[in-house]
């Protein structure tokens, strides 16, 4: 007999002798549902996707943006809805494309004039600052003085340019 097959033989008739049918069926339902449940665990998927939807919190222009997608309530990731206005107040980030690999200065502007979208909303705070540091901070509501509505609707992410080398 090869030895292969006297190592398995030997193994197997180990197992036999060592286990009972039960124990061994809550061994193998045990695993069952342990792999079952392996997709449902919690993954890092934020990095590696930061790309190109812009109706998705990972989009690479929303590092450091607060409040609900404009992209999702009739305008764009750089444009306002129609029956809003865009602040005249912006707070700003630096946010890295993955696509070209560059950074990005990000102009976050609110869009005023109607009352919240209440759709797609974003809390990300890559670089925030305090509310005291404005220019820093999503946290401000940047519609106050606007003459429509103190309350922001939307929020867009404008590049004004690349972060120099």
């Amino acid at each position: 007999m090869p030895i292969l097959e006297r190592q398995t033989e030997t193994i197997a008739r180990y197992f036999a002798r060592h286990t009972s049918r039960r124990s061994f069926l809550t061994k193998v339902g045990a695993l069952l549902v342990g792999t079952s449940i392996l997709p449902m665990l919690p993954v890092a998927r934020g990095a590696a996707s930061r790309g190109g939807d812009a109706r998705s919190c990972d989009y690479w222009r929303y590092c450091a943006i607060d409040g609900f997608l404009c992209d999702c309530c009739g305008g764009s990731y750089d444009t306002c809805p129609p029956g809003t206005v865009v602040s005249t107040l912006s707070w700003l980030g630096t946010c890295h494309n993955p696509e070209d690999g560059n950074a990005y200065v990000i102009s976050y502007r609110d869009c005023c004039g109607k009352g919240s979208c209440g759709r797609c909303f974003c809390n990300n705070s890559e670089g925030e600052k305090p509310t005291y540091i404005p220019s820093k901070s999503g946290d401000y509501n940047w519609c106050v003085g606007m003459e429509n509505d103190f309350t922001p609707h939307c929020s867009l992410a404008v590049v004004l340019g690349a972060v120099p080398e």
